[in-house]
């Protein structure tokens, strides 16, 4: 499984991503209530697997310490 969601998102980014699909959401049953807000399970779903397959995709990563993880476990 490793291989198809590696962690590539730095613990920041991960709280950013929550924050922003938890705001997203909320625009399902506040504001203009639209379906629209439900686009926050993206960045919701991401920030809780640690993965973007998007980053995946390109080879990218902004977490250094997910991408060369010390032997020690640690």
């Amino acid at each position: 499984m490793k291989k198809v969601l590696p962690k590539n998102i730095h613990p920041w980014e991960r709280v950013f991503r929550f924050l922003l699909g938890a705001f997203l959401i909320s625009l399902v049953f506040w504001g203009p209530q639209t379906a629209w807000g439900l686009i926050g399970l993206v960045p919701l779903a991401t920030a809780f697997v640690g993965s973007c397959p998007l980053y995946t995709l390109l080879g990218l990563t902004t977490c250094r310490r997910c991408e060369n993880p010390s032997p020690s476990g640690g």
